[in-house]
């Protein structure tokens, strides 16, 4: 039997998701004009439970200025974590990513998003951290739920970790879509070295030039392509859980998008990394996650790095 067209699993995903979506704002109060009234979250959150009711109950409270999220990739394959269980490593599931069909993992997907949308602040910016399985299905749902002109950057973030093949380029890079609210977003451009051809200094004039080990170099506006490494098996970020992303990539994603004392959140938190990267960088964060390995992982690492949260949700 011919395989069916993805196509119409994402146009019957995004109208079931628009349809559900909808159910929802007649039930629950819809956002209307400014922050004002809204119900200001002084403490990190730190919440275990499904996102979608967790979504719903922050309807009423202040509006996040950056949301980031790393969901399941769509790989139809569970993942797994090595914990040190009494000095010996066990594997565990950490999430599990099989929906069956595009349809459900889509329509999954678009509804979370779109209530998601609903809790970014005017000048916020959302991050979605998908990888080859996803990204074109990805862009299209999101080109739907915030527009096609809200589309900002698809960033690369390449890494050298992982395996390879004989009958493929080895992959080695995930894909982040970055949108915008409104037109009126904030955004820190920051800077990267770029190296001078042959690694030596061109004294061109007004040009400001400076030397490392490698060579000379410039700084420049940074690009869409980021080379940042994976967490190592030595790095002392580890946790072992599966799929954890390195604090420095959440840290530029943070920065970009975000000044201190503003409101990050992450709704498929995993490991935590963006609430720990958050709290270091003088941020406030919610963070949620259904499983319970996820929420073992993020409640260690915040607690270890001493940073102050509340717990909600199931214990």
């Amino acid at each position: 039997m011919r395989e069916e067209s993805a196509i119409l699993q994402i146009d019957r995903a995004l109208l079931r998701a628009q349809t559900d979506y909808d159910e929802i704002i007649k039930i629950l109060k819809p956002f209307e004009g400014d922050d004002s009234g809204l119900e200001p979250i002084k403490e990190n959150i730190l919440f275990h439970g499904d996102n979608m009711e967790i979504l719903n109950e922050l309807r009423g409270s202040e509006r996040f200025s950056m949301i980031y999220i790393d969901p399941p990739f769509f790989t139809g394959a569970d993942k797994e974590a090595n914990m040190n269980r009494d000095g010996a490593l066990v594997k565990e599931t950490a999430y599990k990513d099989n929906w069956g069909t595009l349809e459900e993992y889509l329509h999954a997907m678009a509804l979370r998003i779109m209530l998601m949308r609903d809790l970014l602040r005017d000048d916020g910016l959302f991050f979605l951290h998908v990888d080859w399985h996803a990204i074109h299905y990805a862009r299209l749902l999101m080109d739907e739920i915030f527009g096609q002109d809200r589309f900002i950057n698809e960033i690369i973030w390449q890494y050298k970790s992982g395996g390879s093949s004989k009958t493929r380029f080895a992959r080695k890079h995930d894909n982040i879509l970055m949108y915008s609210k409104t037109a009126k977003y904030k955004f820190f451009i920051q800077k990267e070295k770029s190296y001078n051809r042959g690694l030596k200094p061109y004294r061109f004039k007004g040009v400001e030039e400076f030397q490392d080990e490698v060579g000379w170099y410039t700084m420049v506006n940074m690009k869409d392509v980021w080379s940042i490494d994976m967490v190592g098996r030595t790095s002392a970020e580890r946790t072992g859980y599966a799929t954890q992303k390195p604090e420095k990539l959440m840290e530029r994603i943070i920065e970009c998008s975000t000044e201190e004392g503003d409101l990050v959140g992450d709704f498929f938190c995993g490991s935590g990394s963006l609430g720990v990267s958050a709290a270091k960088l003088g941020r406030r964060f919610v963070m949620a996650d259904t499983g319970n390995l996820a929420i073992e992982v993020a409640k260690k690492r915040l607690d270890e790095a001493v940073i102050p949260y509340v717990m909600k949700g199931r214990v």
